[in-house]
């Protein structure tokens, strides 16, 4: 047996019955790891508890049925004019123009939506196209009808030769349920409010103009113009 260097002929002896054994020293980075692991699952448990406790609490439908109830930007709760048809001149920035010449804008007195029967709406018929007799002719048709006619003659300098489409229907504050009806008459008719304060409604023939709507068409068009806007599901807006 070799002695090993440094002992001079010493003998030694191990004693016992076990033998050291020599493992790798714990890493610094795996305490580190371990400790981030256990701060994630308790962020993890807070948060899912957070959460049930707005669930069974009603938090999160208190705060729908606020969005909900928020009226949309720019809407002002008031009655709506009549709809412009389809098919009508695009609106540019000048100022609508009634037939007598004055801006539109807001007048005095009521405002109704209300649809009207033909024998109360009483119609003044003008003729914006250089076809001669045409506004006499249209007059005749709203008559048979059962609308009751005003005035009937040439479009007055602010709408005439101005009306590309088949119509353009003005009316005041008083008579926008009139204008609906007298709208759905005929296919393609803009609709305009000017300061009016009676509920006649200016039926102005345009370029594009053929021919009313029949009965039948024309009851449709006022019930699709008149239909209710559908009302939100429970639970959604």
């Amino acid at each position: 047996m070799l002695t090993p260097q440094g002992l001079k002929g010493k003998q030694y002896r191990i004693t016992g019955n076990s033998y050291p054994r020599l493992g790798r020293p714990p890493r610094r980075s795996r305490k580190i790891l371990a400790l981030i692991g256990s701060l994630l699952a308790l962020a993890l448990i807070a948060l899912g508890g957070v959460q049930l406790v707005d669930i069974f609490g009603g938090k999160g439908r208190h705060t729908s049925a606020q969005a909900c109830s928020t009226p949309a930007a720019g809407t002002s709760g008031k009655p709506l004019a009549a709809p412009v048809r389809s098919g009508a001149p695009a609106a540019s920035g000048s100022p609508a123009v009634a037939p007598s010449g004055s801006p539109a804008g807001p007048a005095p007195g009521a405002t109704s939506t209300a649809v009207p029967q033909p024998q109360a709406v009483t119609v003044n018929v003008y003729n914006a196209t250089d076809k001669a007799g045409l506004a006499a002719r249209t007059a005749d048709e709203l008559k048979k009808r059962g609308f009751t006619i005003g005035k009937v003659g040439n479009a007055p300098a602010a709408l005439d030769k101005k009306v590309t489409g088949s119509a353009q229907v003005v009316s005041g504050p008083a008579g926008l349920g009139a204008a609906t009806l007298l709208g759905s008459q005929i296919a393609g008719a803009a609709t305009s409010a000017d300061t009016r304060a009676d509920a006649t409604v200016d039926f102005v023939v345009g370029d594009a103009y053929t021919a009313l709507l029949d009965p039948t068409q024309a009851a449709a068009a006022l019930a699709l113009a008149t239909k209710p806007a559908p009302s939100a599901a429970p639970g959604s807006c």
